[in-house]
């Protein structure tokens, strides 16, 4: 299934960090915040909120959080960053930040990719690999008719819909990626996930020993608070021991 691994799989991490989501969801409210506060005139936030909402966090930290962005109720100024490297294993890997101390985060990513067989390297030295995509990821459940699904996706604007094990993996470029996830919501889908993404177009195979290592430093990385997401292009699925 590459690089998403399975549904089950994928529920079962968010469960077991839910908490450490939350914060690092909220962090990215209060950024898109910024630039304004209510989320019909505000794209950012609205895909910040529902993502927040999809793995249930209360509406009282999401208020909360967005208070935050608005001045309303002090709090940190949390400015995003980029950091790319290699894993073990050829990996490439590449870290999406949202810190209030860049120095501090880059020490923390750093000490990550060395404890465990990687290289942090120079901006651009691995992103070549990849393209921001828009990602909607779709339990495959008996209630979807394939057929149906491509031919809304497709008609609201997406680029592919590829068949997983057990989901749908509906592809836009990245600025029709409100309106093909507006355009299914309002059809009546559901994601298990939906953002805008690295995508790799070149993917790495690592050895066992190797796998092993990468899931130890990609668990320590998304284990920092300053991190959003760790994109990566192993061709093997994290969550497969």
């Amino acid at each position: 299934m590459g690089r998403h691994g399975t549904i089950a799989g994928r529920k079962a991490a968010q469960d077991a960090k839910r908490g450490q989501i939350f914060t690092k969801y909220a962090r990215a409210i209060s950024v898109a915040a910024k630039s304004g506060g209510d989320p019909e005139y505000n794209v950012a936030l609205k895909h910040a909120i529902d993502k927040a909402k999809a793995i249930n966090m209360p509406n009282d930290n999401i208020n909360r959080a967005i208070q935050k962005g608005t001045g309303e109720l002090g709090g940190e100024a949390y400015e995003p960053g980029i950091f790319e490297g290699y894993g073990p294993g050829g990996v490439a890997v590449i870290v999406d930040v949202l810190t209030d101390n860049r120095n501090r985060t880059a020490s923390s990513i750093k000490h990550a990719f060395d404890k465990h067989g990687g290289n942090l390297g120079v901006p651009g030295c691995v992103s070549y690999m990849f393209e921001r995509k828009g990602i909607l990821l779709i339990e495959k459940i008996d209630a979807i008719d394939e057929d149906s699904l491509m031919e809304a996706a497709l008609d609201a604007g997406a680029e592919d819909v590829l068949i997983h094990e057990d989901s749908f993996e509906v592809q836009t470029l990245p600025e029709n990626f409100n309106a093909v996830s507006d355009a299914l919501k309002q059809a009546g889908y559901d994601f298990v996930e939906a953002d805008v993404e690295f995508v790799p177009s070149i993917e790495a195979t690592p050895g066992e020993s190797e796998m092993k290592s990468l899931r130890k430093m990609i668990d320590m990385l998304e284990e920092n608070d300053d991190v959003q997401k760790v994109s990566h292009n192993c061709a093997v699925p994290l969550d497969e021991e």
